[in-house]
């Protein structure tokens, strides 16, 4: 079977793509918004050992109709087969190399800096070259900042779940976002009936969205434990809820940037699903998306959570978004209902003709009804 899309593999520099043609199945790519790396598999026939298995830790660069998708490091090559069956090779090749510092145990602190300081440090200490941070967090100050036996990833995590934000480290460069914010990603439109295959959501959600967020901290002027209150100004009303924020922040300002991080949150996980479309390689997690011929309700703008490419040489070639964070709009339909309307004459109707029936002695079962047999 010949391949319906155009790709490109390169490992160490290098084009293979005219020697894989022949034994590759399908390519697989996803990126995520979050600290979760982007991973990328290639699935290979391999009858009789007939692929040679790359080396741990090679470079490897992934090309779907001309634009580059993935790049990264082998991290992984797994064979499978049964007998009378054949063998399947897949490598699994992730964005960043995942056998080095960057899961290395970290013992740190540094005092009265901002947070770019301290994660640049971080950086180092983990055999990165640089990180990007945004401004808005990267000037962040406080009088003490730690890291006691944590990773690089794992300190990355704990404050993007902090301060709603993204991580991700791709090849020796990190990169922490706050989540929703513009970044000049492309806009992808997604009509049903043309380029959506399928679609599957959730427009409003409500186990995950609160209305208020509450978080103590200690006033060291005072003696005394404090809580700041944020109020959650979301697109829909909602009985109050209140997420109570069990660890202590350690100033006003740090509550202050907790309670908006979890306000972020409530607006990013007021609704979800996911839409699979034609093959659309511009698709980036942390665009939005703009969904068009669903119905109404669910038509609206949504953020990509996550991308993932499929191509294969056998069913063509899709990408799957995985969406959070409903626009304004999205989740009420504010149609005029026609079938009420229907309701409302069909239920007048009925109040006539039992009222016409009582006026005329007719059988109501109860005064002026005919006496049944036997009855008394």
């Amino acid at each position: 079977m010949s391949w319906k899309v155009a790709w490109k593999v390169f490992v160490e520099g290098r084009d293979v793509t005219s020697a894989m043609r022949p034994y590759l199945i399908d390519i697989e790519v996803q990126d995520k918004a979050g600290s979760v790396s982007d991973s990328c598999s290639l699935t290979f026939d391999d009858r009789d050992g007939q692929t040679l298995l790359p080396r741990d830790g090679a470079f490897v660069s992934v090309h779907l109709q001309g634009v580059l998708v993935f790049e990264g490091t082998v991290d992984s090559c797994r064979s499978s087969g049964s007998r009378g069956g054949g063998g399947i090779l897949k490598i699994g090749a992730k964005g960043f190399d995942s056998r080095g510092k960057v899961k290395q145990p970290q013992n740190l602190h540094k005092d009265e800096a901002t947070l770019g300081d301290f994660l640049n440090d971080a950086a180092k200490g983990a055999g990165l070259s640089e990180i990007h941070i945004d401004p808005d967090l990267a000037n962040i100050s406080r009088n003490y900042w730690a890291a006691e036996a944590e990773s690089f990833l794992h300190l990355g995590q704990r404050l993007a779940r902090e301060y709603h934000a993204t991580f991700k480290i791709r090849g020796k460069t990190a990169v922490l976002v706050k989540r929703g914010k513009e970044q000049g990603l492309p806009t992808i439109q997604g009509k049903v009936g043309e380029n959506v295959i399928s679609w599957d959501i959730a427009p409003y959600t409500g186990r995950k969205v609160f209305t208020k967020a509450k978080v103590s901290w200690f006033d060291r002027d005072d003696a005394s434990f404090k809580q700041e209150e944020i109020e959650f100004a979301l697109n829909r009303e909602l009985p109050e809820a209140e997420n109570i924020i069990r660890s202590f922040a350690a100033d006003e300002d740090q509550a202050k940037s907790i309670g908006e991080a979890r306000k972020a949150e409530a607006e990013r996980e007021g609704g979800e699903g996911s839409v699979e479309l034609d093959l659309t390689v511009e698709a980036q997690a942390e665009g939005m998306f703009i969904l068009t011929g669903a119905r109404a309700g669910v038509d609206g703008s949504y953020r990509i959570e996550s991308v993932r490419h499929k191509a294969s040489r056998s069913g063509g070639s899709t990408t799957m978004l995985e969406l959070k964070q409903p626009g304004s709009g999205v989740g009420r339909d504010d149609r005029k209902s026609s079938a009420k309307g229907a309701e409302e004459a069909g239920q007048g109707a009925r109040t006539g003709a039992a009222a016409s029936a009582v006026g005329s002695g007719g059988g109501t079962g109860f005064e002026g009804s005919p006496e049944l047999p036997g009855q008394r």
